[in-house]
């Protein structure tokens, strides 16, 4: 029997973290600098706590005052607590799977309940191309 790849082949292992406490905007700036999505949430002890995405931060624009003045708050008061993760031992198919019911772009991926990584559709599609790359190759040889 084939063995199914998994998420542990296909997910970034370093992720980057921010901290509950740190203020918002700091946070946006980091989103940018670094050109992502969204970030992982941890504490100062490594531990999970949040995500915070593009998506939370576009509330940013219904918290600025009229004379734009730039919103305050910390991360923690912006970010989704209740984040789905998934272990590095999921096999890619079913994890795509998730991945079309949930609207967001990223799992963090926790073994131990530590953060060992982070895998995203566009992750996903590196696995599209490696499984069907011998196909395509049978295709063109018709």
């Amino acid at each position: 029997m084939r063995r199914l790849p998994t998420v542990a082949e296909f997910m970034d292992r370093h992720v980057e973290t921010i901290l509950p406490e740190a203020e918002i905007m700091e946070a946006v700036d980091f989103l940018l600098e670094k050109r992502v999505t969204g970030a992982l949430v941890a504490d100062k002890s490594g531990r999970l706590v949040g995500i915070l995405t593009e998506y939370d931060c576009l509330r940013l624009l219904t918290h600025g005052d009229a004379q734009g003045e730039a919103p305050r708050g910390k991360v923690r008061d912006f970010m989704t607590a209740d984040v789905k993760t998934i272990p590095p031992t999921m096999d890619i198919y079913y994890c795509a799977g998730l991945f079309m019911n949930v609207s967001f772009r990223r799992f963090p991926v926790v073994e131990n309940g530590r953060i060992v990584g982070a895998i995203t559709r566009f992750d996903l599609l590196r696995a599209v191309r490696r499984n069907f790359a011998a196909q395509e190759l049978d295709y063109s040889h018709s």
